[in-house]
């Protein structure tokens, strides 16, 4: 630990008293600090951002530069900025500095009050040799809240040790246009699976003492066009019924303690600025009590991008009252234009004491005031073990989706010959290829290329060549097209020389996918947005090129987001993965073996075609198929849809009490029985889907209300019990609030969106009843194992 050392209080101020409650001793310590004590408490600091800012975001570099650490700390300091995740350094020495740096800190202020420490922790703490988990559309294909919380724990651990106080994640938008760059740090197109793995996230990551945070808050998957930062023209009720909740389920199932505002604006309201969002609703309305922080530089957005205010002193009185509480990444518009906006009385000093007290008792919550980090951290800090890498291949495993399979997967079956194999593809033998644009080694790692990885990150390739009798060769890049365009002769014999490779094997693999990186220097991540869901460059070809040798194929993709994979039609197996972190190419093998059983399920749509569908499952009837519109925006695989290698059968499905009738203000029991009836183990996604008919206004056909993850043996079974309250049945109504509505509903057990097992046909019975923030937000879900059927 960097801080470890506790100190003795010289005085009983309450402000010193440990005794006292945050609240008191926070209040205590606001009336004894002048304005510049106050201000330094509400902003940043970013040390080294000039050096790499250039590279890494479009406005960086304008708004950081040289530090003059002593003058800006001379009053203390709120947070500092990434220690850990501004350039590679070795973790030990990283602590070392980062504890010198408390000091100083410590030091200057009257109070001897810490710094709190944030880093980015989206797919595992983004600091040098540290594991880097899969990405969070793996967390939802993965179907799996226990084990992503058991991630983040791990997380958590790591950062906490390492004196990090606060993680920037999880990130809770929902998926709506998937052309979206930042489609990859979502989780889901659905908000139910969004809400209760972000959740779970959330609950690790607060078990280990580090604060989370929930971002972006909101809106801000909802661009138009699925560009970085466009304006968003959703109505209120898209709002309130798909692109909140999942904020309000990781508040209270998982008891967050900070959320960053987005950079978005809503119907030409700036988040940063929009009191009614982030004051009204988070505070009010919903009981928040933490931090609400900045994304980097939202707050001087308000002046140079969304054009709301007119110089740094505006933009920062505008975020102050709209309830930011904390200016990140680096002391800016909070710094000198605030102190003169106070000074001279364009901006109340009570708004900055609102935000100072917030800042002051969650610092006082994370035992700052009482520790002082006047001691040496621990000579080794190792940020990559065998736990967590334990960990992240598990959580890789259960996030690979078979999304067709004609019987060529598993490639090794029991008794048979090994297939010679062809490896092919632009990804098979890429380790970069499993990490997200949040991951250290492309995050920070590119723009240090002499500097080594950090982690081992075994390929597809080698983990096959390690099984089987392999030929590889690439085909293409990721995206030639976008890159230095290789001469047409080269292009041609690169592809030629992979169709080669492809017809002398008995089995082709084909990896493709994304290239993740940050503002166009990717083909996925932050500022990576697309055009359309064609693959990038001339994979499609390659792939064409692949099957008309004849040889069996296995389309495998490592992406960001979902793309058109129409193309593959006369593949004999699709594999999707979603960055799948460091262990996913080891992860994709074992699958491809049968070492380990395919479970994934999409937690996105697939298309056919690239330009038919950025749309999701989550639409009204009028957003699907149609006679009114010649595009069909049916998805290939649709969400939820995921293939093993063993079957299972479902019995006494239905409403557990045998009644149609649904209280509006009561629960039903839907069970149902889950039996492995293939000679393989596995695992069985039970998902639960609510159709309301008639409603006042248009609902969506269908939407996610519980799931159930099933592991079972061959031959075993298990019961599975969902207790679905009346309150998800809830939506937005007419006169624009919660309201639960009598009448017919459907209750859908499914394996997919589009699979139907059993329809239970209830009647929801009561008057209209109006729903409040308290209302119950997730299904209660049992899976019971049952005894061998002959001891039944």
């Amino acid at each position: 630990m960097v801080d470890v050392s506790v100190a003795e209080p010289a005085t009983t101020e309450i402000w010193q008293d440990a005794s006292c409650s945050p609240e008191a001793r926070a209040r205590d310590l606001v009336q004894r600090m002048t304005l510049p004590e106050k201000l330094a408490q509400l902003v940043g600091l970013w040390v080294g951002a000039d050096a790499s800012g250039g590279g890494v975001a479009p406005h960086q570099a304008e708004m950081t530069g040289a530090v003059d650490w002593s003058t800006t700390i001379a009053h203390g300091l709120g947070q500092l900025t990434r220690p850990y995740g501004t350039r590679p350094v070795a973790p030990a020495m990283a602590a070392r500095s980062l504890a010198a740096a408390q000091r100083d800190v410590v030091a200057a202020s009257r109070f001897g009050i810490p710094a709190q420490v944030h880093e980015e922790c989206l797919t595992g703490f983004a600091a040098w040799q540290a594991t880097v988990y899969p990405a969070p559309l793996s967390w939802g294909a993965a179907f799996d809240p226990e084990l992503v919380q058991q991630v983040a724990a791990t997380i958590g651990a790591s950062m906490r040790a390492a004196g990090v106080h606060q993680g920037l994640a999880p990130v809770l938008d929902v998926s709506r246009d998937l052309r979206w760059g930042r489609t990859e740090e979502t989780i889901a197109e659905d908000p139910y699976l969004v809400g209760t793995i972000g959740a779970a996230y959330v609950r690790g990551l607060e078990s280990a003492g580090v604060v989370a945070t929930l971002k972006h808050f909101a809106g801000y998957s909802a661009s138009r066009s699925g560009r970085n930062l466009a304006p968003v023209s959703i109505g209120p009720r898209e709002l309130a019924d798909v692109l909140l909740p999942p904020f309000e389920t990781a508040l209270r199932l998982g008891g967050a303690r900070s959320v960053m505002h987005s950079y978005t604006d809503l119907d030409g309201m700036p988040s940063a600025a929009d009191e009614r969002l982030l004051t009204d609703l988070l505070r009010e309305q919903w009981g928040f009590d933490g931090t609400v922080v900045a994304d980097y530089f939202g707050v001087r957005f308000l002046q140079s991008l969304h054009g709301v205010a007119e110089d740094a002193a505006a933009a920062a009185g505008l975020a102050l009252r709209a309830g930011v509480d904390v200016e990140l990444p680096t002391v800016d518009a909070y710094g000198h234009p605030l102190r003169e906006a106070v000074e001279d009385g364009r901006v109340p000093e009570d708004l900055v004491d609102r935000a100072l007290l917030r800042v002051l008792r969650q610092k006082i919550e994370l035992g700052l005031l009482d520790r002082r980090p006047d001691e040496e951290p621990a000579a080794e800090l190792v940020l990559d073990t065998a736990e967590s890498q334990e960990l992240a291949l598990r959580l890789a495993r259960r996030s690979v989706v078979l999304l067709r399979d004609d019987g060529l997967l598993p490639l090794d079956p029991d008794g048979g010959p090994a297939p010679r194999l062809a490896v092919v593809g632009p990804l098979a033998d890429d380790p970069m290829a499993f990490l997200g644009c949040y991951a250290f080694p492309v995050h920070v790692g590119r723009q240090h290329p002499e500097v080594a990885t950090g982690v081992e990150i075994p390929t597809v390739l080698a983990e096959l060549a390690a099984r089987f009798e392999v030929a590889s060769a690439p085909g293409c890049g990721v995206d030639d097209e976008h890159a230095d365009q290789p001469a047409a002769g080269a292009a041609e014999a690169a592809l030629a020389e992979a169709e080669r490779v492809a017809a002398g094997a008995d089995v082709c693999v084909v990896v493709l996918g994304d290239r993740s990186g940050l503002f166009g220097r990717g083909t996925s991540g932050e500022g990576c947005d697309a055009e359309d869901l064609a693959l990038p460059g001339r994979q499609q070809e390659l792939v064409r090129r692949v099957l008309a040798t004849g040889t069996p194929t296995v389309v495998v993709l490592v992406t960001g987001r979902p793309y058109a994979l129409g193309f593959t039609a006369g593949a004999a197996a699709v594999v999707q993965t979603f960055f799948p972190g460091q262990l996913g190419g080891r992860a994709i093998a074992e699958v491809l073996t049968g070492e380990v059983p395919p479970s994934g399920r999409l937690p996105v749509s697939v298309p056919a075609g690239p330009g038919s569908q950025p749309s999701t499952y989550l639409t009204a009837a009028l957003g699907r198929r149609s006679g009114v519109s010649d595009v069909d925006p049916t998805p290939l695989f649709p969400f939820g849809h995921g293939l093993g290698y063993t079957t299972f059968a479902w019995s006494e499905v239905g409403e557990t009490s045998g009644r149609t009738e649904w209280a509006v203000d009561g629960a039903v029991e839907v069970g149902l029985t889950v039996t492995n009836t293939g000679a393989r183990a596995g695992a069985d996604v039970v998902q639960l889907y609510l159709h309301d008919p008639v409603a006042q206004v248009v609902r969506p056909v269908q939407r996610l209300v519980g799931y159930a993850r099933v592991e079972l043996e061959p031959g075993a079974s298990s019961r599975v019990r969902i207790r679905v309250p009346a309150d998800l049945a809830s939506f937005t109504g007419r006169d624009g609030t919660r309201v639960v509505e009598p009448g017919a509903v459907e209750l859908q057990v499914a394996r997919s969106s589009a699979d139907v097992h059993t329809r239970i046909a209830l009647t929801m019975v009561g008057p209209e009843r109006q729903v409040g923030p308290g209302r119950e937000l997730v299904s209660e879900v049992e899976v019971t194992p049952l005894p061998p059927e002959g001891a039944r």
